[in-house]
């Protein structure tokens, strides 16, 4: 068997070889600037992004013309957090998001708020989900955005987005959705959410890193400023020359993931599934983190799994296990020693947040890596408790 085995694929993908043959030939043969009017290397470029845009709405329901591409989904974030900001209001007014949201949203709020906004963050239930009623609640009349992400990047729970966008609908208030990890694994289009801006990335489903998109809604359309300048790329909202081969491979990856998503989730789902049968039979008292995939497993991520061994710190169990590319919580703060900031919004203790590992699998992973991983998993966590006393 290949060593390590590669699970932290909520961290980043491989780019889909498919993928990659589609990108190839823009790097040379057909290469040019998009926004070259006068020769055929710009009308092909042109061709070439405008296919991708028509890939990337069609996978999400939306038109082409409400999609603006970005490098990735923390400038989306960035564009629609900020850009409501700036466009709207001469004044600082209120922005609700969630305590368990990524860093891509919690920043640029932060940076609001010591410019004088305030800011709601609805603490999650102990599964992690916002529920839409705390969410109405909240709602007043300084309320610009709503931006809740649609799956948590640590434990995989999935908010009811469909719900929550009613209720943004219903009180007249734009609704942002960083839909980094929900895109291309769970079905999602930005009708039934009721979505007026959706963040998404290329390197999370398989496709190129430093490429993705945001949705802006046209019908009625979202009035956004730049926060970026320099030229009137992308509707006047994101300056810079568009990464033809960047945006090919962005359309190829959301559409591929999109046509092959219910095999491959109910695949993932059932690779999890013998994950944590095999941990449990060996460690009996493992602790599981976010929605409970017994009872809702549509309320989950597929390939997902957030879990612990009690007395033992996620950091000691990885630096044992080399052979296993594995995760503590979001790969932006990987490298931090602090508990994860969700786990403690879900009203876990500090020393089980401490335990936390997480397994994100993909469509490389086997089934005889997930029984390899449990048994070094299971094997180290009872050497390691056992030189601690635990």
């Amino acid at each position: 068997m290949r060593l390590p085995i590669y699970l932290d694929h909520n961290a980043t993908t491989p780019v889909d070889p498919g993928v990659l043959e589609e990108m190839l030939p823009c790097f040379h043969a057909e290469f040019g600037n998009p926004a070259s009017r006068t020769h055929a290397w710009g009308w092909r470029a042109d061709r070439r992004v405008v296919q991708a845009r028509e890939r990337i709405a069609r996978a999400i329901g939306a038109r082409v013309g409400e999609i603006i591409l970005t490098s990735g989904a923390t400038e989306a974030n960035n564009l629609a957090i900020l850009g409501i900001a700036d466009r709207h209001h001469e004044r600082p007014g209120e922005i609700i998001t969630g305590l368990t949201e990524h860093k891509a949203v919690l920043d640029p709020c932060r940076h609001l708020e010591r410019r004088g906004w305030t800011i709601h963050r609805l603490p999650p239930d102990a599964e992690g989900r916002v529920d839409p009623d705390v969410l109405r609640r909240r709602v007043g009349p300084r309320t610009a955005l709503i931006s809740l992400m649609a799956a948590n990047n640590e434990t995989g729970a999935l908010h009811p987005w469909r719900e929550l966008g009613a209720v943004a609908r219903e009180l007249g208030v734009p609704f942002h959705i960083d839909a980094a990890q929900a895109v291309g694994k769970v079905p999602f289009d930005v009708e039934s959410a009721g979505a007026d801006l959706v963040s998404i990335s290329g390197h999370k489903l398989y496709g190129p890193p430093g490429v993705g998109a945001l949705f802006v809604r046209g019908r009625p359309r979202v009035g956004l400023s730049p926060i970026l300048f320099g030229g009137g790329h992308e509707q006047g909202l994101r300056p810079g020359t568009v990464p033809m081969p960047l945006a090919v491979g962005l359309g190829a990856a959301i559409e591929r993931a999109v046509e092959g998503m219910a095999v491959e989730a109910e695949r993932a789902r059932g690779l999890i599934d013998r994950l944590r049968r095999a941990l449990r039979s060996e460690v009996p008292d493992l602790l599981e983190f976010g929605v409970d995939r017994d009872r809702h497993p549509e309320r989950t991520l597929p390939g997902t799994l957030l879990f612990g061994f009690p007395g033992l710190e996620s950091q000691t169990l990885m630096v044992a296990l080399p052979e296993l590319a594995l995760s503590n919580g979001s790969a932006c703060t990987s490298t931090e020693l602090t508990p994860s900031h969700v786990l403690r919004a879900m009203g876990v203790a500090e020393d089980r947040a401490h335990t936390a590992i997480r397994i994100g699998v993909g469509r490389s992973t086997r089934p005889e890596e997930i029984d390899h991983a449990a048994r070094l998993l299971a094997g180290a966590a009872r050497r390691l408790r056992a030189g601690s006393g635990s």
